[in-house]
């Protein structure tokens, strides 16, 4: 390994030459309490900058080791720091001057999700190394190498960083100890779903409603969340002590009210329950099990090889519904497949809302009933399904509604939002079900749908040669080859970075699982388990690992895999 004092030589023996000279400064070089490594070095000033890495032994960041114990506590470790570091460096990107990108100096934002991110790292079990992953622009004036400028980022600017960020004896030791116990808090919570039987938790004082479509910031002077007596919990956390708010049952809860009223707006907040949330976000004791899945209608998508039969069966032209297989999904279909592929994904909560839900998949009533009868109608509603998903498959739902009473008549509990404040109205609907009995109605016997599917690739002679390139659009919607897989519908995606680590994900089953042998759900597991087990080293094909990717959840794997159009599943 090289010296800082080697290269501050090496800047000034290329100062002034021609761009491509900067390749010569990779790798390793130690900077007394770090390590800094120079990975990949951009092509020239304008195009995306270069790779950096920042490796701190554990004997000079000096963080005690029980902060980081756990993967709860090790996420929430990292999430903390990283975000003293971005506020760091973003007060020197562009201080270096130069042509295009020179002098930019970025790294994963963090948005009011605590997601485990490549950007940052602290390698346990292990030595204990603390390493931060991000983007320099290598300065430049037009294609001529600016050392100069360089040098005032590798020696100035990430020296200051380190110190004021990645150190304990500089670090705001109250705001880290919080951060630590709000993680095991929320993990204690999260185990207490299981011991009582529920679904879903969302505390008293909780602030629920966002700034606007466009920003996940708590609303100012909002309504704050307050529990009906009958569903309050109270639990006693290892940190902060008794907290009470609502306990939602496991079964099938039913959340209504008028327009306006905050039904969607809970169910939202249910949905990202599914992910830890920072201190200070108004969301931070809202939590929902792990594996729950917001269930929607997506006119359009593809479907491979899908056992819908559960719900549509009996097509006027013969088609198969076991194995159901469409690249252009009705709204009906689409959420049938949904549902079924996030059987296969071992969620044990759907989340529904009516205003995102195709109306012939949710329910038919009675005067419909009566028009068109039940062997000239395909589709078998959810209403009609919900209760089996729960008693015969322990799948729980969460059902957002306002249109169709039919849904009080297989609720196990009842909530309405009253202006921001829930209401528990599950006796009073129960006395009234009893004056507006639903038609009888006998569905096909309950089977679990199959879940044999093969996931395969096309062989090398039917695929283009660009068939593995990887482009990511935005948030929502990535390409490999020239087909693109469109993620807007799986709502649970948070960050443009686990968008990104779904991408190369896919790109890898490709690679090392398209043999026609394993099943989408063998696949979705394995690459989760990998991730887990031993990070993103595996999945690539150069030495070192980027910034710039956020783990998602098994759940989005599955989702991913299913709604890429290009394989060969069967």
């Amino acid at each position: 390994m090289k010296h800082a004092s080697d290269l501050r030589k090496q800047l000034l023996s290329i100062h002034r030459k021609s761009y491509p000279a900067y390749k010569s400064l990779k790798g390793l070089y130690e900077f007394g309490d770090y390590t800094l490594s120079i990975d990949h070095v951009q092509g020239d000033p304008f195009a995306s900058p270069s790779h950096v890495t920042i490796q701190i032994p554990f004997s000079a960041h000096r963080f005690p080791k029980d902060l980081y114990q756990t993967p709860e506590t090790k996420t929430a470790f990292e999430d903390h720091l990283l975000r003293r570091f971005a506020s760091q460096i973003h007060k020197f990107s562009f201080q270096a001057k130069g042509s295009g990108k020179s002098g930019l100096l970025s790294v994963s934002g963090c948005g009011q999700e605590i997601l485990s991110r490549t950007a940052c790292e602290i390698r346990t079990p292990g030595d204990g190394v603390l390493i931060f992953r991000f983007h320099v622009g290598f300065p430049a004036n037009g294609r001529t190498i600016n050392a100069t400028e360089l040098e005032k980022i590798l020696f100035d600017f990430l020296p200051s960083c380190v110190e004021h960020s990645c150190l304990y004896r500089t670090c705001d030791k109250k705001k880290l100890t919080e951060t630590f116990e709000l993680a095991e808090d929320q993990t204690f919570i999260r185990q207490e779903l299981s011991r009582l039987d529920l679904a879903a938790f969302v505390a008293d004082g909780s602030v629920l409603p966002r700034q606007s479509g466009v920003s996940d910031l708590p609303m100012k002077d909002s309504v704050v969340f307050s529990s009906p007596d009958s569903l309050r919990v109270t639990l006693t956390l290892p940190h902060r002590g008794k907290l009470s708010g609502m306990g939602i049952p496991r079964g099938i809860t039913l959340i209504v009210g008028g327009g306006y009223h905050g039904k969607s707006t809970l169910l939202k907040a249910l949905e990202t329950g599914v992910y830890p949330h920072i201190a200070g976000d108004g969301r931070e004791y809202v939590i929902t099990d792990a594996t729950a899945v917001k269930l929607r209608s997506e006119d359009g998508r593809v479907v491979k090889n899908v056992d819908i039969s559960l719900f549509i069966n009996d097509l006027p032209n013969k088609r198969d519904t076991t194995t159901f297989s469409t690249l252009d999904a009705s709204g009906s279909t689409s959420q049938a497949a949904g549902t079924v592929e996030s059987m296969e994904a071992n969620s044990r909560l759907f989340l529904i809302d009516e205003d995102t839900s195709a109306t012939n998949f949710m329910v038919r009533d009675t005067f419909m009933q009566q028009i068109i009868s039940r062997e000239k109608e395909p589709i078998t509603p959810f209403l009609e399904r919900a209760g089996d998903l729960y008693e015969k498959a322990g799948i729980s739902t969460i059902l957002v509604a306002g249109s169709s009473g039919a849904f009080f008549h297989i609720a196990d509990t009842v909530i309405q939002m009253d202006c921001y404040h829930p209401v528990d109205i599950t006796s009073k609907v129960k006395e009234l079900c009893r004056d507006y009995p639903l038609s009888p109605s006998s569905p096909a016997p309950f089977r679990m749908p199959s879940a044999k599917r093969i996931f395969a690739w096309p062989s090398k002679k039917q695929a283009d040669r660009r068939d593995g390139k990887i482009r990511q659009r935005s948030k929502d919607v990535f390409s490999i080859g020239k087909e693109e897989v469109d993620l807007r519908y799986v709502e649970q995606i948070k960050d443009y970075e686990q968008t990104a680590t779904l991408a190369f994900l896919l790109g890898y089953a490709k690679d090392h699982y398209s043999d026609g042998k394993k099943t989408i759900p063998e696949i979705a597991a394995m690459l989760y388990e990998e991730l887990q087990q031993n990070g993103y080293s595996g999945f690539f094909r150069h030495s070192y690992i980027p910034g710039g990717y956020a783990l998602p959840r098994l759940q989005e794997i599955h989702a991913c895999l299913n709604r890429y159009r290009g394989s060969a599943n069967r």
